[in-house]
C-alpha cells in the first residue's frame, strides 16, 4: 500500500444504489468541481459498519453546505446495498442513506485505493478528495476501529480553508482559530502566541 495524498483520485464507474433507492452506473468524475469524501467499508450487514454509515448520513447537512459529496464503497453488490438499505435500522439494515452506496464487486475500486486485504474485503478507507480530483487526505482504520465523522468535518473545513485563504493549519485547528502563514516568521509568530 502507498499514499494517494498529493495524487489524482484513481476514477470508476460502478454500479451504485442511489439515494432514491434506483441502481446505476456511478462515476467519481461526475463529481469533479466538488469535495468528496470517498469511504470503504467492509461488508453490508455487518457491525461497526451500519454506526458509521448512519454517523455519515447523520451529518450529511454539515457535508452538503460546504459543497462536499460523500459516497460509500464495499465488495457487495448494488442488490445487497438495495437489500441493506431497505431493512430496517432495528432490524440491522440502515435505513433511507441519502447518499450513494457502491458496488465493488470485482473488487477492482478497492486494490486501486490501496485497501483490499488478501481475503478481499476493504479496510476502513477515507479519502478527501478536492474539487480538482486530487486527494488530499486520507485514512486507513483496521476493521475493529469506527471512524470520527466529525474529524472529516474538521479536516474538510481545514482543506477548504487553506484553498482559500493560502495558510496552513496547526494541530487541533478549528474554523475561527487562528491558522498560520507558510513561512518560518509565521511559524515563530503562531507559536509564540499560542504556547
Amino acid at each position: 500500500m502507498c499514499t494517494l495524498v498529493t495524487r489524482e483520485a484513481p476514477d470508476f464507474t460502478a454500479q451504485a444504489v442511489m439515494a432514491d433507492n434506483s441502481m446505476q452506473d456511478f462515476s467519481l468524475a461526475s463529481l469533479r468541481g466538488d469535495y468528496v469524501i470517498l469511504f470503504f467499508y467492509p461488508l453490508d450487514f455487518t457491525f461497526v459498519c451500519p454506526s458509521e454509515i448512519l454517523a455519515f448520513n447523520k451529518k450529511l447537512a454539515e457535508f452538503k453546505k460546504r459543497n462536499c459529496q460523500i459516497v460509500g464503497i464495499s465488495v457487495d453488490s448494488q442488490y445487497t446495498h438495495f437489500a441493506w438499505k431497505n431493512t430496517p435500522v432495528n432490524n440491522g439494515g440502515i435505513g433511507d442513506i441519502q447518499f450513494p452506496l457502491v458496488a465493488d464487486l470485482n473488487k477492482s475500486i478497492s486494490q486501486n485505493y490501496g485497501v483490499l486485504l488478501p481475503d478481499g474485503i476493504a479496510l476502513r478507507g477515507l479519502f478527501l478528495i478536492d474539487r480538482e480530483g486530487i486527494v488530499r487526505h486520507e485514512t486507513i482504520n483496521d476493521l475493529p476501529l469506527g471512524r470520527n465523522v466529525d474529524e472529516a468535518i474538521r479536516m474538510l473545513d481545514a482543506l477548504q480553508f487553506t484553498d482559500e485563504h493560502g495558510e496552513v493549519c496547526p494541530a487541533n485547528w478549528k474554523p475561527g482559530e487562528d491558522s498560520m502563514k507558510p513561512t518560518a516568521a509565521g511559524v515563530a509568530e503562531y507559536l509564540a502566541k499560542h504556547n
